[in-house]
């Protein structure tokens, strides 16, 4: 089944940290975009990173950039993003997705991506 399945959210108090892991199944990601989105209570859905699995540059929305990291494990099948010195306004539920490899620099745009994960809660509060 191809599938993408997120796990890692949870509830931390601002300037903690949360690793979010996103597993494919059903298909490699040794050559794919995959990016990071989030949708809070109330707002629209906004991208927070993206990657190319080939080694193209990452890239980050501003709000996170520095403080957010995306990577990948091939052997894993698997793209976490580690998030630091989050803030409360970082709280949302968080989805992976997918979209094919075209040799160019990912996309920070939800139109790109076809497949999609079923989301972890991420909560910042003090």
């Amino acid at each position: 089944q191809v599938q993408l399945v997120e796990s890692g959210g949870g509830t931390v108090q601002p300037g903690g940290s949360l690793r979010l892991s996103c597993v494919a199944s059903g298909f490699s990601l040794n050559v794919a975009k995959i990016g990071w989105f989030r949708r809070a209570p109330g707002k629209e859905r906004e991208a927070v990173s993206c990657i190319e699995t080939r080694n193209f540059p990452a890239r980050y929305r501003d709000s996170v950039r520095g403080r957010f990291t995306i990577s990948v494990d091939k052997p894993k099948n698997t793209v976490f993003l580690q998030m630091n010195s989050l803030k409360p306004e970082d709280t949302a539920v968080y989805h992976c997705a997918y979209a094919r490899a075209d040799g160019l620099v990912c996309d920070l745009d939800t139109r790109e991506y076809d497949l999609w994960g079923q989301g972890t809660q991420v909560t910042v509060s003090s």
